[in-house]
C-alpha cells in the first residue's frame, strides 16, 4: 500500500503476490521502483508512484526477507528456508542474480548461498560501508562476511554478564560511511562494534536507555545519528561519536518494530504494534499518522456499531476504544477510558476495558474497566459517557465504583427512544437497573437489584420497545416487567446454561433466541411462551454449525428453513461478528443475498484477522453444475429439466449444457474498444441464451405427427357424414357451413391451454 507522507492519504495499492508479502526494499538503480518478496516464491519490481507491475521474477521458494545494495546492480539477497531435521527452523541467506529479459515473468535460477543458519528476523541482517560487507546474527553470534575477501569472521557473546542482563541479539544496523557496526540485545543495550576488520582485535563500546529488548535500529544517511525503538513506544535519538547524547519522543503508540530515514533524512518513519506508522520530522516533531484498525492482543469488548457515525467500535490502544469507519476505511479517534498512563512493562497488572454498550441513539455510552486476574485482587469500575455536540466525542458523566460486588459479565441498554435504562448483571447472582437522575447533571443512579434463586446469571436483553427484559440464570429465563418490576414468567431452557439472548426485531419483536454452551439454538414465542416453530431439531442442527461458523446459516426467528447457507466461512475460528448498515440499500440484490442489501457482515478470527462476508458470494451450486455468468438466471429451468429425466435415461441422453457460455464469457472479458457493435451482437447474445433439447424437439415432433393423424381420420369421417346430408336433404345449398382444418386444429390447441391461473387474478380483483 502506497501513501503520501504529506497528506497521509492512501494512494493505490500494489496487488499482484498471491501470498503474504514479506519484504520490500528501494531499487538502488532507480528512486521510484521498489523489490518486494513474497511467501509465494517470487520478488516482483514494481513503479510506486504510478502503481504498475514492471516485472516479475519466480525464485521457487518462499521468501522471507530481501536485501539490496547498491555495488551488486542486478542482485537481491533473500531468506530462503532450508531443509533441517531439527525443530528449529534454520534460514539461509543467497544472492540471486536477476536476468535482464523482456518478457513481464522470468524465471530466476542462478541462486548462490552466502551463509546458513540466518536468523529468522530480518532485523538481524544488514548491509554495510555502501555493500562491502554484509552482518548477521543470530543468538549470541554476530558474523560478517566480507564479499572481496569471501570470509566470516564471527563475534560471540556469553549468555549473560556479570550482573545477569542477557545478551542475545534482537537487531542489527550498519554505518553508512564508516566501519562500525551497532547491535540491540534482550536486555535493553546497544553495543558499538569497531575493528572487526581484524578478527582478533575487535572492540564494542555499551549504550544503554531501554529497559526491554532493542527491536530495532537504523542510522541516518549521514551517519551522524543512531535511531531506536523498543516496547517503551520512545523513540531514542543518539548522536553518534558523542557519547551517551540523545533525544528523546515518547508516547507515540503501541510498541515499535521498526524505523527507517528518507534517503535525504529530512523525515523518520516508524510502526508500531498496534497498526500504526508514524511519520516524524529530522527536528523530532511528529508530522503525520497512518493508523489502521487498531490490533490488539485481543478484543474483549463485542463488535459494536455507533448509532450516530455507524463507525465500528471496539478495543484499540491499551485502555482506550477506537472509532473505525469501515465505510470509509479510516480511522476516526480513540477514546480513553481508562484515563491512566500507559506502563509497557511485561507482567504489570494495569486497567482494562472490558465491556461496552451504546444506547439506540447514540448518545450514551456505558463502560467497564477493570484489572485483576484473581477476584480477591478484583478492581473494576463502571462508567457512563454522554456524547457532547461542541466536542463532537463522549465525555465522562458517572463512575460508579461499586456497582456490584463481583465482575461484571453484561450489560444493555433499553431500546426506547423515551426512556434510557442500562441493565448489568454480574457474577455476585443480581442484575442491577441504572436511570438518570432528575437533577440537572443528569447522573446515574440504582433503581432496581434483581435475583432469581440464588441462580448466577449469564446474560440480559430488552425487547423492541423495551416493554419486557429478558435475563438468564444458568438454564432458566426470566421476563421482567421494566415498569413495575414483576415477574411475568420463566422460560425452562434445553439443556446447556445460557449464553446468548437476543430479541426480534420489526415483524420478529415477539421472538426471543437463545443459545447454551452446548452450542444448541431455541426461538421463543413470548405471545405462546412455547418455543417455535414446533421443528425444533432442525433449529438445533443448524445452531451447532452456525454457532461454530465454520458453516454459516442465515435464518428468520419464524422459519427453520435457512435463508442463506455458507460453508467453509473462513480457515480460523470466528471470535465476534457484527453487522454494518450500508450507506445506500442495494437495489440489485439476488434473491440469496436479500437478507444482505441493507447491511454487510464483518467478523473477526481468533488471529486478529477482520474480515467482510461478500454479498455476491454463491455457496448453494452444485459442483456438477458447469457455472457460467448466466447460470442464476438458467438454473430454474435446468432443475426442471432434470426433475422430468428419469433414472433410467442415459448419461448422453442429459441436456447438454448451453452452448453459449463460451461465447457470452468472451463477451463479458473483451475489452469494449475491440468488440463489434451491439447491433451485430444482439443476434448471437440472444441464441446463446437458448438450451437445445433434443428429448422436447422429438417428442413435439411426434405430437404434430399425431394431430396430422387425428386430422386426417377426422377429415374422412366428416367427408362421409357430409355425403350422408347431401342425399338426406338432396342439395348441397342447405349444408350448414363447415370450419376449415386450420380452424378446428386452432380451436383444439385452445382447448387444451390450461387458464386455471387467470383463476387467482379474478379472485384477487376487489
Amino acid at each position: 500500500v502506497v501513501y503520501s507522507t504529506r497528506t497521509e492519504e492512501w494512494l493505490h495499492s500494489l496487488q499482484g503476490h498471491t501470498n503474504q508479502v514479506t519484504g520490500i526494499a528501494l531499487n538502488p538503480a532507480n528512486h521510484l521502483q521498489v523489490y518486494s518478496c513474497s511467501a509465494d516464491g517470487t520478488v516482483k519490481l514494481w513503479d510506486f508512484i504510478d502503481g504498475i507491475l514492471i516485472k516479475t521474477f519466480i525464485i521457487g521458494y518462499p521468501l522471507f526477507a530481501i536485501y539490496v545494495s547498491e555495488k551488486h546492480e542486478g542482485i537481491v539477497f533473500l531468506h530462503i528456508a532450508m531443509d533441517t531435521d531439527s525443530k528449529k527452523e534454520g534460514f539461509q541467506l543467497v544472492a540471486v542474480h536477476l536476468p535482464k529479459s523482456a518478457e513481464q515473468e522470468v524465471e530466476a535460477k542462478e541462486l548462490s548461498a552466502v551463509s546458513s543458519h540466518i536468523s529468522p528476523n530480518p532485523s538481524c541482517t544488514a548491509f554495510g560501508r555502501e555493500g562491502q560487507y554484509i552482518a548477521f546474527a543470530r543468538n549470541l553470534q554476530l558474523n560478517v562476511y566480507f564479499f572481496r575477501k569471501q570470509k566470516t569472521y564471527s563475534f560471540s557473546l556469553k549468555a549473560t554478564d556479570k550482573k545477569g542482563a542477557k545478551n542475545a541479539f534482537t537487531c542489527i544496523a550498519c554505518h553508512p560511511t564508516d566501519d562500525c557496526i551497532a547491535t540491540g540485545h534482550e536486555d535493553g543495550k546497544i553495543r558499538l562494534w569497531r575493528n572487526f576488520i581484524h578478527k582478533k582485535e575487535y572492540t564494542y563500546s555499551t549504550q544503554h536507555w531501554h529497559h526491554n529488548a532493542v527491536n530495532t535500529l537504523c542510522f541516518t544517511p549521514e551517519g551522524t545519528n543512531l535511531l531506536s525503538g523498543g516496547i517503551e513506544s520512545v523513540l531514542v535519538q543518539w548522536q553518534y561519536g558523542t557519547g551517551n547524547r540523545k533525544e528523546f519522543l515518547p508516547r507515540l503508540g503501541g510498541s515499535i518494530l521498526h524505523v527507517s530515514a528518507s534517503s535525504d533524512g529530512q523525515l523518520f518513519c516508524t510502526s508500531h504494534s498496534d497498526n500504526k506508522i508514524t511519520v516524524i520530522e529530522s527536528s523530532f516533531k511528529v508530522c503525520g499518522v497512518i493508523q489502521g484498525l487498531v490490533k490488539g492482543d485481543a478484543v474483549l469488548t463485542d463488535l459494536m456499531i455507533d448509532p450516530r457515525s455507524k463507525a465500528l467500535v471496539l478495543n484499540g490502544k491499551p485502555g482506550h476504544l477506537q472509532f473505525y469507519s469501515l465505510l470509509r476505511d479510516k480511522h476516526l479517534y480513540n477514546l480513553d477510558i481508562v484515563q491512566q498512563e500507559y506502563i509497557y512493562e511485561a507482567g504489570l497488572d494495569q486497567f482494562e476495558v472490558v465491556k461496552a454498550a451504546f444506547d439506540i441513539k447514540g448518545y450514551w455510552l456505558a463502560t467497564v474497566e477493570e484489572r485483576g486476574q484473581k477476584s480477591s485482587d478484583l478492581e473494576f469500575f463502571l462508567k457512563l459517557w454522554s456524547y457532547d455536540e461542541r466536542t463532537q466525542s463522549f465525555v465522562l458523566n458517572t463512575t460508579i465504583t461499586a456497582a456490584h460486588t463481583d465482575r461484571i459479565i453484561s450489560m444493555c441498554f433499553s431500546s426506547s427512544e423515551e426512556t434510557t435504562m442500562l441493565v448489568t448483571i454480574a457474577e455476585d447472582g443480581q442484575f442491577k437497573a441504572w436511570c438518570q437522575g432528575v437533577d440537572d447533571q443528569n447522573f446515574w443512579s440504582c433503581d432496581f437489584v434483581g435475583s432469581y434463586h440464588n441462580l448466577k446469571p449469564t446474560n440480559c436483553s430488552f425487547s423492541a420497545d423495551s416493554s419486557l427484559l429478558a435475563v438468564s440464570f444458568q438454564e432458566v429465563i426470566t421476563i421482567w416487567s421494566p415498569d413495575t418490576w414483576e415477574l411475568l414468567t420463566t422460560l425452562c431452557q434445553p439443556p446447556g446454561v445460557i449464553r446468548d439472548l437476543c430479541f426480534g426485531r420489526l415483524s420478529c419483536s415477539k421472538y426471543l433466541i437463545s443459545t447454551t454452551t452446548r452450542n444448541l439454538l431455541c426461538c421463543w414465542n413470548l405471545l405462546t411462551c412455547f418455543p417455535v416453530p414446533p421443528r425444533m431439531n432442525i433449529i438445533i442442527i443448524y445452531s451447532k454449525m452456525w454457532l461454530l461458523f465454520h458453516t454459516m446459516f442465515v435464518f428468520k426467528p419464524n422459519e427453520p428453513r435457512p435463508l442463506f447457507t455458507h460453508k467453509n466461512v473462513c480457515s480460523e475460528k470466528i471470535h465476534r461478528a457484527v453487522f454494518v448498515p450500508r450507506e445506500e440499500p442495494l437495489n440489485n440484490c439476488d434473491e440469496s443475498s436479500q437478507w444482505l442489501n441493507r447491511s454487510q457482515l464483518y467478523f473477526l478470527t481468533q488471529n486478529m484477522v477482520f474480515q467482510m462476508l461478500s454479498s455476491s458470494t454463491r455457496l448453494v451450486i452444485d459442483d456438477s453444475v458447469a457455472v457460467t455468468p448466466f447460470y442464476l438466471l438458467l438454473g430454474k429451468h435446468r432443475q426442471q429439466q432434470q426433475k422430468l429425466n428419469t433414472p433410467s435415461h442415459q448419461a448422453a441422453d442429459r441436456p447438454q449444457q448451453p452452448q453459449g457460455s463460451v461465447t457470452i464469457t468472451e463477451l463479458l472479458h473483451t475489452p469494449a474498444h475491440v468488440l463489434p457493435p451491439a447491433s451485430v451482437l444482439c443476434s448471437m447474445f440472444v441464441s446463446s441464451l437458448l438450451i437445445s433439447n433434443t428429448g422436447e424437439m422429438e417428442s413435439s415432433e411426434q405430437e404434430m405427427n399425431s394431430e396430422k393423424e387425428e386430422e386426417d381420420s377426422e377429415g374422412e369421417m366428416e367427408a362421409c357424414d357430409s355425403q350422408q346430408e347431401l342425399r338426406a336433404q338432396g342439395s348441397v345449398d342447405e349444408v350448414t357451413p363447415k370450419l376449415s382444418k386450420a380452424q378446428e386444429r386452432e380451436l383444439k390447441r385452445v382447448r387444451k391451454t390450461d387458464f386455471s391461473w387467470m383463476a387467482g387474478l379474478i379472485d384477487s380483483k376487489p
